[in-house]
């Protein structure tokens, strides 16, 4: 089993920034990608950035450009530097984890809420 763990998210301005970052841990041996997800208050759970470990980034039209996905590989950590946030940004992000050979196929974190105020 892997376990992610989030931290990084809070209470900032529209126009501020934030960096969230995720923690994985215990039986890794393959990462095949990692990504944040986002979920709204009544909406459905969306993909923000994601990153392959052969370094192809994959961005929500509504991320690129103000976010950016990376990670320390020495440290299993992926971080997603979000600039120029906006209200509707507000939301609980998660992150995800893929293991190439894992019967489990994806990995969530419990989540980091993000509040951007107008």
């Amino acid at each position: 089993q892997v376990q992610l763990v989030e931290s990084g998210g809070g209470l900032v301005q529209a126009g501020g920034s934030l960096r969230l970052s995720c923690a994985a841990s215990g039986n890794i041996f393959s990462i095949n990608s990692m990504g944040w997800y986002r979920q709204a208050p009544g909406k459905q759970r969306e993909l923000v950035a994601a990153l392959t470990s052969g370094g192809s980034t994959t961005y929500a039209d509504s991320a690129k450009g103000r976010f950016t996905i990376s990670r320390d590989n020495a440290k299993n950590t992926v971080y997603l530097q979000m600039n120029s946030l906006k209200p509707e940004d507000t939301a609980v992000y998660y992150c995800n984890l893929n293991q190439v050979g894992d019967y489990v196929p994806y990995y969530w974190g419990q989540g980091t809420q993000v509040t951007v105020s107008s």
